[in-house]
């Protein structure tokens, strides 16, 4: 046995006592190589090529397009990536079971779009999120009655100890042991639980996979006709990058050709000012994805199961709660890292509306509030009453960051945003109800007490207590 394999052999056997596929191992023990070789999985600035133009859906003719992407409709499946808990928000369950329009949460939202559009929906589960989110689809038995499963599971994978990158071990607690290995695990976890055959053998071709809190990601046929007219295998939603955009990943090409995406945990620190520059680098993943399934089991039958994506090495804690805990490496791959694998790969651009995650409790606010409404679609929409653009929120994060404070702080829901191009708190408040926001509003709290801001009350512009 070699010294590498002699390495790997505790995390072999960890991973077959808890029942791991063989691909999954397989794919574990590529990126564990990788690592124990001490590759990093940064891409440096030099090996790239900046993208500079692609098709983009706004300027195309659409109705030829929207034909296609109709009649192929019904051959499609849409896939949500629900394995997210919001621990950045302190959840501790699926956060697409958060409320977000009165009392439909992110799960009530999607099944009704799917369910409106006539497309089936399947959730890529993780452990952590599997029981809370099928238990909160019971309320629509019409999901049962399908040939196909409502949802699969996302694999788990080890976490590695910095340090001797030995397999980490907490006897107190064994599930901080694991961690999901990022969302390109989609593709392993598609032919480990059966379920892409199931799709083929049910005469699916087409797949559509967006994260479960972008509830601007909906199922458009112009796109899928753009995707289908022109024979790609996979195709990426790519949006013009922002200033609020400098963090996230980035599209580009290869020396060879190829494209690639580049994360900000695989771009080196002497790069990290080309990598937020938005005039070099203009466009971002918005995780939505297309793929034509045929291509997907091709390359995953020719490459046995594992991609090789570029690999994300994520420095965490043990205890991601606890930054004194032991160090780890988390080793992930993201989902759109794939556009590198197939041969007839392609990008299109979308409007910024595709794009409506909710990352925190500052995006929450704003879909939650009147700056959004819910169509007779089940699309949340920006209220076409509002004339002032996407609003800016900034809460004290020291109150309001937690969904618990967050929520306690906002007992009546959200203030009147419609009118209000900015908000920025700076301490602890407590809103009543009716209250308006206009124009640029800065709130400042500079005492340790909460204060209330009464019923009814209209703010503009700074207000100090």
């Amino acid at each position: 046995m070699s010294g590498l394999e002699e390495k790997f052999e505790p995390f072999y056997l960890k991973m077959k006592a808890e029942g791991l596929p063989e691909v999954v191992i397989n794919n574990f023990r590529h990126y564990y190589k990788r690592l124990a070789e001490g590759q990093t999985g940064l891409i440096p600035e030099k090996e790239i090529i900046p993208l500079k133009k692609v098709a983009d859906i706004e300027t195309l003719p659409l109705e030829e397009l929207i034909e296609i992407g109709e009649e192929k409709a019904p051959k499609t499946v849409i896939i949500k990536l629900n394995g997210g808990l919001g621990t950045s928000m302190g959840m501790e369950r699926a956060k697409s079971l958060l409320k977000v329009k009165k009392t439909l949460s992110f799960l009530d939202i999607i099944v009704r779009q799917t369910q409106n559009l006539g497309v089936p929906v399947i959730f890529m589960n993780s452990f952590s999120t599997r029981d809370d989110t099928l238990d909160a689809l019971r309320s629509y038995p019409e999901l049962r009655e399908s040939n196909i499963p409502v949802d699969f599971m996302q694999h788990k994978v080890p976490k590695v100890v910095e340090h001797d990158l030995s397999p980490a071990d907490c006897p107190q607690n064994p599930e901080l042991e694991w961690c999901p290995p990022g969302h390109g695990d989609i593709y392993p976890a598609l032919v480990t639980s059966g379920m892409l055959d199931r799709l083929m053998d049910a005469g699916y071709e087409y797949c559509f996979v967006s994260n479960a809190d972008n509830l601007g990601a909906v199922m458009e046929p112009s796109i899928l006709g753009y995707f289908v007219q022109n024979g790609l295998s996979f195709m990426m939603e790519a949006a013009d990058r922002t200033e609020g955009d400098r963090k996230g990943g980035h599209l580009a090409r290869l020396k060879s050709g190829r494209y690639v995406l580049r994360e900000i945990a695989q771009c080196p620190e002497e790069d990290i000012e080309a990598f937020q520059d938005i005039e070099r680098h203009r466009y971002f993943n918005t995780n939505n994805i297309w793929i034509y399934l045929s291509a997907l089991k091709d390359v995953m039958d020719r490459k046995k199961g594992v991609l090789e994506l570029p690999m994300i090495r994520n420095r965490k804690t043990l205890d991601p709660r606890d930054p004194e805990s032991t160090p780890v490496y988390q080793l992930e791959t993201a989902m759109g890292a794939a556009i590198g694998v197939f041969d007839a790969a392609g990008v299109i651009r979308v409007p910024r509306s595709r794009f409506a995650p909710v990352k925190n409790t500052n995006h929450l606010l704003a879909v939650r509030s009147d700056c959004y409404v819910l169509d007779d679609t089940f699309q949340v929409v920006p209220n076409p009453e509002r004339k002032r653009g996407q609003i800016f929120i900034d809460l004290d994060p020291a109150y309001y960051k937690l969904i618990d404070d967050f929520g306690e702080r906002f007992p009546f829901g959200p203030p009147s945003l419609l009118n209000c191009a900015s908000l920025t708190v700076k301490g602890d408040f407590l809103f009543g109800s009716g209250i308006t926001l206009q124009g640029n509003v800065l709130l400042r709290n500079d005492r340790t007490e909460i204060f209330k801001i009464e019923d009814g009350r209209s703010l503009q512009g700074e207000s100090r207590v």
